[in-house]
């Protein structure tokens, strides 16, 4: 432990009664006075340039293909879906859809939105994307259905699943994703008001992830502990061959599509386990993330090794032996994200995961995988589907373009 060499521990019982909170809380109260006082004497203004840094960030909203998917994960997110208005056709969605890329651009660069009544909370764009995914109505909508792609329909039932149709189902997504909470609700705020129009909000999933900076370049945690996107396929060709399409009509070229499934989380009962249960239902260490049969994150499992009781080491049934996928071409890029509701009277979580996977090809990616974990997952013990629906991730459009023209011509 660093530090000076009359630190103490802080005793349990101390937090109970509130002698550590105080002392805690009064330095605590001194760091933010500090912080939010640069010009403080002796306190350099080059101290608080990180999060000003956090906070003037800046992704792309132009290119070829949209920002949002291999982009670094931000710490905050709202997908918001929406169900087309009736008489919504192709020339009302072009209509929509330029002004949504419009508003949407600027708000990603740290400009103010077109109309924008509250013009000061879109100055700081804090790494925002906002991500256009397209639900089979909306291909029916704009007269268009020979243009989805084939793998955009309903998922198939799963006897695991528990499907809610409040958290189920669009034609139209937005994922908008930041490393400041104010900054996606205030670009949510802007952006289903353009919508009103022509639809009505579906459902809205807020998710979080740790806070920007928190663990550079370390995979997230999901609220059982777990680290969860070990397996992702690495940046280069492994991302591109798994995530994008590489050629096709302009429509098509550079797309890649998403499945979001919201994960109940049972907590209770997960609380329940013992550190040695929970790694063998997972197959991986909870503290490294490491398989069972490793040391290292990234170490590849030995699936056929054997411990002093004949059986393998990681069983046939955990979570990693279900999901796990060699071929890099079949693998999906997991951008989850956490969620936590009101908890009942008496204190049961409302917890769970906000699951977002990326490929090229649901039905020959995604699909496969969630076949395997609804047969003989062990996690399913823990966890519950209440949610799932698909789309398609458009390209990109250039400066001056808008998503969807490729589609709606």
């Amino acid at each position: 432990m660093t530090g000076t060499s009359d630190a103490r521990p802080v005793s349990r019982r101390g937090l109970l009664t509130g002698g550590a909170l105080a002392a805690g809380g009064a330095l605590a109260g001194a760091a933010t006075v500090t912080a939010a006082r640069p010009d403080t004497p002796g306190v350099r203004p080059a101290e608080a340039a990180p999060v000003a840094q956090v906070g003037s960030a800046v992704e792309p909203f132009h290119g070829p293909r949209q920002a949002g998917v291999a982009t670094e994960p931000q710490a905050h997110a709202a997908f918001v879906a929406f169900t087309l208005r009736s008489g919504t056709d192709r020339a009302a969605l072009g209509r929509m859809l330029r002004l949504l890329s419009d508003d949407a651009a600027r708000l990603t660069q740290g400009r103010p939105a077109l109309a924008d009544t509250e013009p000061e909370l879109g100055l700081l764009p804090a790494r925002l994307t906002v991500t256009f995914g397209f639900g089979p109505g909306l291909y029916r909508a704009a007269g268009r259905d020979d243009r989805r792609p084939d793998s955009v329909v309903d998922l198939p039932p799963f006897r695991v699943d528990r499907l809610q149709s409040r958290w189920s189902g669009g034609d139209l997504l937005l994922q908008i994703c930041a490393d400041d909470p104010l900054t996606v609700v205030h670009a949510q705020r802007v952006l289903v008001k353009d919508s009103r129009p022509f639809a009505t909000v579906r459902w809205v999933q807020q998710g979080f992830r740790r806070a920007a900076g928190a663990e550079p370049g370390r995979t997230q945690r999901n609220l059982f502990g777990q680290l969860d996107g070990t397996a992702n396929p690495k940046p280069g060709v492994p991302l591109d061959t798994a995530v994008w399409v590489p050629d096709g009509p302009d429509w098509l070229r550079e797309s890649t599509t998403l499945v979001v499934r919201r994960i109940s989380m049972n907590l209770e009962t997960w609380d329940l386990l013992g550190r040695a249960d929970r790694e063998v239902a997972v197959g991986r260490r909870v503290g490294t993330g490491a398989p069972l049969t490793g040391t290292g994150e990234h170490d590849e499992p030995d699936f056929a090794a054997l411990g002093p009781d004949g059986l393998t080491v990681i069983p046939d049934f955990s979570h990693l032996t279900r999901a796990h996928v060699t071929d890099d071409r079949l693998r999906i890029l997991r951008r989850p994200y956490n969620y936590d509701g009101v908890p009942t009277a008496d204190g049961t979580a409302d917890s769970g995961l906000v699951f977002a996977s990326y490929q090229a090809d649901i039905a020959r990616q995604f699909l496969p995988i969630q076949r395997r974990l609804a047969e003989r997952d062990l996690l399913n013990e823990w966890t519950t589907p209440i949610g799932s629906a698909v789309f398609a991730i458009p390209p990109g459009c250039p400066p001056g373009g808008w998503i969807g023209r490729q589609l709606l011509g």
